[in-house]
């Protein structure tokens, strides 16, 4: 009963988030509010202690945030900014490991050198979801946002296997080679993309199967994939690759698959809403279990440290504030080079980096925020080493890995409001004009299959449709779509009648809901009646409140 009280007050603190902070008169992201919670609840007046299991932590949360994310993200926008992705995500990332694990060997004392790389690479991934909850994703220029969520769903599977050499250089179970671990990093990468298409495309076929055979319901086809993540994450791992990368590409591989774009209507839109749901429960858990730790890592840190004659406890905080600043300029340096790369050796296809400022350069290094692959990386360390001795310092791995988490995620919150400040988002104006040329080219496609229909219904025999009545239906309908397709003229007109109609349509949507509970409160209609006509309702609400 303890554990299903936990889960109940945990999903009832991220619902309470999400209203607080509208709530409050000054603004404060939704991830620090949600790990500000976890700490207080972690507090011993409240006293709610959860063991944090960091492979459970892995299984649990992270294969269906970055499924979903996979999912929004088209691989062909992927591919377009794969140089700037895979240098931010994968060289990035090397260049981390060794230069910040170097300055931490040097600067901290008593933390031998692949204890230092371990702590670096598990600092090397960015998290794009704390990033959203800082400033939003409609603040940060659309390519920009495109390659930071790019990166942050690579280099989260980087950082892990560079975590996973350090650890087994650690036990003793591998011996450094660079040529060994650069054919095992191709392997786990190459493996874990490959495990999740494959595992993606079974799923696909089975489904078919399995639709033919429940009858099209919803809920078994919905059920399937939400277990979609953790299959493709689970088998890559019990294979030996990478189970994050799995998760990834199962999720690009489902977004431009036929199994969503031709499943029933029903399962489209009960499947966007569970995922949605999803998506900000799990979120909000990853950042209130972050919050639930700090009491207890920042109490066992400063234990240790008194006791640790060559640590001083003032030291801990001033070697996170050094290792994060130390992060920031690395990666303000690497764009900065990116940047002057590509001015000088691609003039033909320059990366997106050639055209920024020195201000959205910042931009993009303040948003390189850690977050919960961070977490869940330093506690994965084990406590003891092969031959049963403590693992070196993991103490202040653990310490200083929360508080450049904690530290990353203030600076982004006070640096990047001031950065963007009067940033206009042009891509905002370019979206728009994208919209409205797809929607004359819908409306006309649409035009023109319409008088085929008309034709093929006139010509019928035994449709045995009158004449006339054919032709004002197919006006009307006709009459709709040639609104779309006008001139630049008629654009605020054709806008306008369209709004107004929508809100005449959605009074009336209103007013027959109000009526059906009305009848069947008098007894007038069955509930099965009730049910069935307000499931109407409401998918022509949910078709017309869009743009109203």
């Amino acid at each position: 009963m303890e554990i299903f009280f936990t889960i109940l007050i945990l999903t009832l603190m991220v619902s309470l988030s999400g209203v607080v902070t509208r709530v409050l008169p000054f603004q404060i992201p939704l991830p620090l509010m949600q790990i500000a919670i976890g700490a207080l609840l972690a507090w011993p007046r409240f006293g709610l202690h959860v063991d944090f299991n960091p492979e459970l932590f892995m299984v649990l949360f992270i294969p269906p945030l970055l499924f979903a994310d996979g999912w929004k993200t088209p691989p062909r926008e992927f591919l377009r900014h794969g140089r700037e992705i895979f240098g931010l995500a994968l060289a990035l990332v090397l260049v981390t490991v060794v230069g910040v694990g170097y300055l931490i060997y040097w600067m901290v004392p008593g933390i031998p050198l692949v204890a230092a790389f371990a702590l670096a690479a598990v600092l090397s991934p960015t998290d794009a979801v704390a990033l959203s909850g800082i400033v939003g994703e409609d603040r940060i220029p659309k390519k920009l946002m495109g390659i930071l969520q790019g990166e942050a769903l690579m280099n989260d599977a980087s950082g892990l296997v560079s975590l996973k050499f350090a650890i087994a250089i650690a036990m003793g179970t591998m011996v450094f080679s660079v040529s060994g671990a650069t054919i095992e990093f191709l392997k786990v990468a190459a493996g874990g993309l490959l495990a999740g298409v494959a595992t993606t495309w079974l799923y696909s076929k089975s489904l078919r199967m399995i639709s033919r055979w429940s009858g099209g319901d919803a809920a078994t086809q919905i059920i399937l994939l939400l277990l979609l993540p953790f299959a493709s994450y689970l088998i890559a791992e019990h294979i030996g690759v990478s189970g994050i990368l799995a998760a990834v590409a199962s999720g690009m591989t489902i977004g431009q698959s036929g199994v969503i774009r031709n499943a029933p209507l029903t399962m489209r839109l009960r499947a966007n809403s569970v995922w949605t749901m999803l998506e900000f429960v799990f979120n909000g858990m990853v950042f209130i279990m972050l919050g639930l730790q700090l009491p207890d890592i920042l109490e066992t840190s400063l234990t240790e440290a008194r006791l640790d004659p060559t640590t001083e406890t003032w030291m801990l905080f001033t070697d996170v504030v050094a290792i994060y600043a130390a992060l920031l300029l690395l990666r303000f340096c690497w764009l900065w080079m990116m940047k002057i790369f590509s001015l000088r050796a691609l003039k033909k296809r320059p990366m997106v980096f050639g055209e920024y400022s020195t201000r959205e350069i910042w931009v993009a290094s303040f948003a390189g925020v850690r977050g919960a692959i961070t977490l869940a990386g330093v506690l994965s360390i084990p406590l003891l080493l092969s031959d049963g001795t403590a693992f070196p310092s993991r103490y202040q791995l653990v310490f200083i890995a929360a508080g450049v988490i904690l530290f990353s995620l203030l600076c982004g919150v006070i640096a990047l409001p001031l950065l963007l400040r009067g940033v206009v988002v042009a891509d905002r104006a370019l979206y728009e004009s994208e919209e409205r040329k797809a929607r004359i080219k819908v409306a006309e496609v649409a035009i023109t299959s319409l008088n085929k229909m008309e034709e093929r219904l006139a010509a019928d025999r035994e449709e045995n449709i009158d004449e006339q009545v054919l032709k004002e239906v197919s006006a009307r309908v006709i009459g709709n779509l040639r609104r779309r397709v006008v001139g630049p003229d008629d654009l605020e007109s054709s806008l306008m009648v369209e709004n107004l109609e929508r809100r005449f349509r959605l009074t009336a949507v209103n007013a027959e809901r109000g009526e059906l509970y009305h009848l069947r409160a008098t007894q007038q209609i069955s509930n099965e009646t009730l049910q069935k006509m307000l499931r109407e309702l409401d998918l022509l609400e949910a078709l017309l409140v869009e743009k109203v």
